[in-house]
C-alpha cells in the first residue's frame, strides 16, 4: 500500500489567506483537485511538509462572459463543468471537448482547469514509485542526475501531458496569477519552457486565479483530437487541438494547430495557416490542403520514448490525428478520440 508522507493541510477561504500561507512555507504545494498531486506525493514524487488546498475558495470557481465578449473562467471550474458549459462548447469547443476527454467521469469532477494547465510533465522513468526509481537509479527530474529516454542527454524531456494545454494555444488565452506581489497575466504562448523538470513560468508561492479566453469571431471553429490506448482514464499519447476560422465567404481565414504529449512543452505547427488560408471546407482543394497540413506537422513532430506507447506509432499517427480533427472542425463535429 502506498502511504501519503506526513504534512500541514490547510483549508483557506480566501485568495489572500491562500497565498500567504503559500508564502510562509518554502516548501508549500498548492492542491486543487488533487488527482494529480496525491498520487505523486503517493510515489514521493513531492514531500512538502505544507499543503494548501483551494477547495474552500470560492472565487475561484466559476464561468463568466465579460462585456467584451470573452470567457473568464475560475482556475478551480471543474473539468466537467468546463466540458459541458454551453458557453464554452459556442465560444471555445476546441476546450470543452478537450476537457470532456480528459480522464474519466469521476477525476473530471474533481479536477480543475487550473490543475489541467499546471499538470506536471510526465515520463515513464519518472511516474513510478520511490522503490522502482530507486532500484533504477532514479532521473534527473528527481533524485538523480541522468536522463533515461536520451542517453547523455542535459535536459529533461518528460512530456507535457494536459489535454486543455493546445487548445488554450489556439483560442489565444490568458493566465492570471496571484501572490503576495500582486497579480500579473502571461499570454499561454508565453507560459511554456522547453524543460520537463520546470515547463511553466510561474513562481511557487503563485496561485492560478483564471484563464482568459478572447472573443472569438463569427466563423470560429474548432476542435481536439486524443490518442490513447483506452477510451478513458489514460493520459494522451498525442493531444491535437485545431482552430479554424471562417471568412463571411465560408473560406478559411485563419487556422492553427496545436499539438501535445510529444515533448516537454506543447508544440505549435509552423506554416500551417499559410497551407489551409482561403480553403473552403467540403471542397476538393480543402481535402488536398489538410493532407498537406498533415504531412507538415508529421516533418515537424519527432516524438520521444518518454511516455508509454511506441514513438515511432505516436509520430504516424501525428498525421492520422492531424486530419481527423481538421475535418471535424471543418464540419463543426468532435471530439476525435480513440474509442
Amino acid at each position: 500500500m502506498l502511504r501519503l508522507p506526513k504534512f500541514e493541510l490547510c483549508t483557506p477561504t480566501t485568495l489572500a489567506h491562500a497565498v500567504a500561507l503559500l508564502a510562509e512555507s518554502p516548501d508549500a504545494l498548492i492542491v486543487a483537485g488533487g488527482t494529480d498531486l496525491v498520487p505523486n506525493m503517493k510515489h514521493e514524487l513531492f514531500t512538502p511538509s505544507r499543503v494548501v488546498s483551494l477547495a474552500q475558495v470560492s472565487e475561484l470557481r466559476g464561468i463568466r462572459r465579460g462585456a467584451d465578449g470573452s470567457l473568464a473562467i475560475g482556475a478551480m471550474t471543474s473539468l466537467a463543468e468546463v466540458a459541458a458549459s454551453a458557453l464554452v462548447r459556442a465560444q471555445a469547443p476546441a476546450l470543452a471537448q478537450a476537457c470532456s476527454l480528459v480522464a474519466g467521469p469521476q477525476l473530471r469532477t474533481m479536477g480543475t482547469l487550473g490543475g489541467n494547465v499546471l499538470l506536471d510533465t510526465r515520463c515513464q522513468w519518472y511516474n513510478q514509485t520511490y522503490f522502482w526509481r530507486q532500484a533504477l537509479g532514479f532521473c534527473m527530474k528527481k533524485d538523480g542526475e541522468v536522463c533515461h529516454v536520451v542517453k547523455g542527454g542535459k535536459n529533461c524531456v518528460a512530456a507535457a501531458s494536459n489535454d486543455s494545454a493546445p487548445a488554450l494555444m489556439t483560442l489565444g488565452a490568458t493566465l492570471e496569477f496571484a501572490s503576495l506581489r500582486g497579480r500579473r497575466a502571461i499570454a499561454i504562448d508565453d507560459f511554456w519552457v522547453a524543460d520537463g523538470i520546470c515547463n511553466k513560468r510561474v513562481e511557487r508561492d503563485e496561485v492560478l486565479v483564471s484563464v482568459h479566453v478572447p472573443k472569438a469571431p463569427e466563423g470560429h471553429r474548432g476542435a481536439y483530437g486524443k490518442l490513447r490506448d483506452r477510451g478513458s482514464i489514460d493520459f494522451p499519447l498525442l493531444g491535437v487541438a485545431v482552430r479554424l476560422d471562417l471568412d463571411a465567404q465560408g473560406a478559411v481565414e485563419h487556422a492553427d494547430v496545436v499539438v501535445t504529449a510529444l515533448a516537454a512543452q506543447p508544440k505549435r505547427i509552423a506554416k500551417l495557416d499559410a497551407v489551409l488560408h482561403g480553403q473552403r471546407p467540403g471542397s476538393s482543394d480543402f481535402e488536398v490542403a489538410v493532407a498537406e497540413a498533415a504531412a507538415l506537422a508529421h516533418r515537424q513532430c519527432k516524438p520521444l520514448p518518454n511516455i508509454p506507447g511506441d514513438a515511432e506509432y505516436r509520430r504516424d499517427m501525428v498525421p492520422v490525428y492531424v486530419k481527423r480533427t481538421l475535418l471535424a472542425a471543418a464540419r463543426g463535429e468532435g471530439p476525435v478520440h480513440h474509442v
